[in-house]
C-alpha cells in the first residue's frame, strides 16, 4: 500500500493560497465567490478567475460527494467527453479520490464510436459538456450502461470555508485514469496509470524542465491525450498554476496573458512563429512533442532566443521518457529520472516508475454484473520478465549517448532489397515550404515489390498535387534523401480523420487512402 492525500490536496495545505487555475473570460462570467482579477495585458474590463488551491481543493471534495450521491464508487468508470475546462479537472481529481476510473474522450468523436467505447470498456457512468449531451444521452438510450451524472459544478457551490471538507487517504499505486492510444491495428487501447506513475513522470520532468510555485502553464494539450493530463499532475505538485485556454487564436492568448511554460507540437508552434513570434517572449520554457521537429523550426527557435526543448514519450511511460534542449543534430537526450531506456537490436525498450500499469481489458460479451463493475479492473501488461516494455520505435544512441528516434518498426518496408524507413522520407517532405504533414506507405510494385508513395497535407487548404508541385517537391527532396527512397506516387490528405493520441494516426490515413484508390486489388 502507498497511502497518501492526492497532490491536489497537499499542495492546497502546504500553499493554501497559491493560484491553482485561471479561468478564461466566458468561464468567468459563470463563477460566483472567487477572486476576480483585471485581465493585465488588456485595457477593457474583461476579467479572468483565479481559484487557489486551497477552493480548488474543496470544490472537488464537494464534486467527488456529488458523484458519489450518485452512485460513483471505487473502480467504477466515469467516461468525460469534453474540451478542457474546469469540470473535466476537477472530475479527474474528485475520480482519485472516490477511487474510481477517469476516462476522458475526445468530443470530436462521433456518439456512434463514443458508444462503442462505452460498450467495449465497459464504462458505468458519463458525463460530457452541456453542448454534446442530448445527443449523446439519444444514442446511449439503448444501452444499459453507462448512466449519466449531472456536476452542479464547482461554479454554484457554496463552500463552508469554517468547515472545510478533509481528504482521505488513497492508495497511490492504485488504477486512477485510462487515456486512449491508438494500437498498431488502429484500434484505440486503454491504458491505465496509477497516481505513482504520474508522480514519477512529474518529478523526472522537472530535473530537466524547471516548474515553480508561481510559474503558469497553458493546457494547450487536451486531458484526453497524456500531455494534457502530464499538465495537470506536474502544476499541482509543484503549486504552478494552469491556465485554461480560450476560444480565441492561441497566438492572440498568448499576446494577452504571459505564460511561463507551453506544450505545444510542431504544427501548433509553426503557425505562432508565422504569425507573431513575439508572444513567446515571456516563456521559460516550451516543450515540443507529437513527432519529428523540422531543421527550420530549431533556426527559427536559436534566432528568437526561445528556451525550447523536444522529448520523446508515449502514454506507457506517462508522458515524456527523454527531454533534450532543442538542437539541430536532432537528437532527443537521454532518460529523465525514474525512466530506464536501452536498445535491443536497435528497437527501443523503457521500463520504472512512470510504466503504464496495463491495458484495460473488456468484458467479450460487454456486460458486468453488479460485483464485477466494482472489482479490480483487469489489466494486460505486456512487459517481459525484467520489467522491461517493447516500444516498437526503431532507435540508435550517438557518441555521446544522446538517442535518436529513427521511425517505427512496423512502418519499415522493403524496396528492391533496401530497407525504406518512411520518417526519413517524411521528415524530408516537411522540409518543403508548402506542406504540413506527409505519410510515406509502400506501394505495391511488381517489379520492387514495394515502392514509397506518399501522403501529403498542405498548408494551404486549395492547394493541389499538381505536375508542377510534385517536381517541385522532388527537387527538394533529392537534397536530402538518395533518390530510390523518392516516393513514386502522390495522394491527397483524407478528410474526416479523428484519432485517440496526438500523433498522427497514420494507419487510419493510409487505409482511407488505399480504400479511396482502390490500391489493396492492385
Amino acid at each position: 500500500m502507498n497511502n497518501m492525500i492526492s497532490p491536489l490536496h497537499q499542495t492546497a495545505i502546504e500553499h493554501p493560497n497559491a493560484v491553482a487555475i485561471i479561468l478564461p473570460n466566458s468561464a468567468a462570467e459563470l463563477t460566483a465567490g472567487f477572486n476576480k482579477t483585471a485581465s493585465a495585458s488588456t485595457a477593457s474590463n474583461d476579467t479572468q478567475t483565479a481559484i487557489s488551491y486551497a477552493q480548488l481543493s474543496q470544490l472537488v471534495l464537494a464534486l467527488a460527494q456529488q458523484l458519489s450521491g450518485q452512485g460513483v464508487a471505487k473502480n467504477h468508470r466515469l467516461a468525460c467527453i469534453s474540451r478542457n475546462n474546469l469540470e473535466m479537472i476537477c472530475l479527474y481529481w474528485a475520480c482519485i479520490d472516490l477511487r474510481a476510473l477517469f476516462f476522458p474522450i475526445s468530443p470530436r468523436f462521433p456518439a456512434a464510436q463514443i458508444s462503442q467505447l462505452c460498450l467495449r470498456f465497459n464504462i458505468n457512468y458519463y458525463w460530457s459538456e452541456a453542448d454534446l449531451t442530448p445527443q449523446l444521452a439519444s444514442v446511449l438510450a439503448t444501452q444499459a450502461l453507462p448512466q449519466p451524472i449531472t456536476t452542479e459544478v464547482t461554479f454554484k457551490l457554496n463552500l463552508n470555508t469554517s468547515k472545510p471538507l478533509r481528504p482521505f487517504a488513497i492508495d497511490a499505486s492504485q488504477p486512477v485514469n485510462v487515456i486512449l492510444t491508438s494500437g498498431s491495428s488502429g484500434t484505440p487501447k486503454g491504458v491505465v496509470h496509477s497516481l505513482s506513475n504520474h508522480i514519477a513522470s512529474a518529478k523526472g520532468s522537472a530535473e530537466n524542465i524547471n516548474l515553480d510555485k508561481g510559474d503558469s502553464w497553458l493546457l494547450s494539450l487536451p486531458l484526453f491525450h497524456i500531455g494534457g493530463l502530464a499538465i495537470v499532475n506536474r502544476c499541482a505538485i509543484a503549486a504552478a498554476t494552469i491556465v485554461l485556454s480560450t476560444e480565441q487564436a492561441l497566438v492572440k492568448q498568448l499576446a494577452q496573458t504571459p505564460l511561463s511554460h507551453l506544450s505545444l507540437v510542431s504544427a501548433q508552434l509553426s503557425q505562432i512563429l508565422d504569425t507573431d513570434a513575439t508572444v513567446l517572449k515571456h516563456v521559460k520554457a516550451l516543450l515540443l512533442g507529437g513527432g519529428a521537429i523540422d531543421l527550420l523550426l530549431v533556426k527559427q527557435l536559436a534566432q528568437l532566443h526561445i528556451s525550447a526543448f523536444c522529448s520523446y514519450g508515449m502514454s506507457e511511460m506517462s508522458s515524456q521518457i527523454t527531454t533534450a534542449a532543442i538542437n539541430s543534430a536532432n537528437h532527443l537526450g537521454t532518460a529523465l529520472p525514474q525512466r530506464q531506456l536501452k536498445l535491443v537490436d536497435g528497437v527501443i525498450w523503457v521500463k520504472g516508475p512512470c510504466l503504464f500499469l496495463g491495458y484495460l481489458q473488456a468484458s467479450p460479451d460487454h456486460t458486468l454484473s453488479a460485483s464485477q463493475q466494482r472489482a479490480e479492473p483487469i489489466l494486460e501488461r505486456p512487459v517481459d520478465e525484467n520489467g522491461w516494455f517493447c516500444t516498437n520505435d526503431q532507435g540508435q544512441f550517438d557518441d555521446q549517448g544522446q538517442l535518436h528516434l529513427l521511425g517505427r518498426v512496423d512502418n519499415m518496408f522493403i524496396c528492391g532489397g533496401e530497407n525504406i524507413h518512411p520518417e526519413e522520407i517524411e521528415a524530408a517532405l516537411r522540409a518543403h515550404p508548402d506542406i504540413a504533414q506527409a505519410i510515406v506507405f509502400g506501394q505495391y510494385d511488381a517489379k520492387f515489390s514495394l515502392l514509397p508513395a506518399a501522403i501529403i497535407q498542405f498548408k494551404a487548404p486549395q492547394a493541389q498535387l499538381t505536375t508542377e508541385v510534385i517536381g517541385s517537391i522532388e527537387a527538394l527532396l533529392l537534397k536530402f534523401i538518395a533518390r530510390f527512397k523518392r516516393p513514386r506516387h502522390y495522394y491527397p490528405w483524407p478528410d474526416n480523420i479523428e484519432s485517440a493520441s496526438l500523433k498522427i494516426p497514420r494507419k487510419q490515413i493510409i487505409a482511407a487512402v488505399k480504400s479511396q484508390y482502390n490500391l489493396d486489388s492492385l
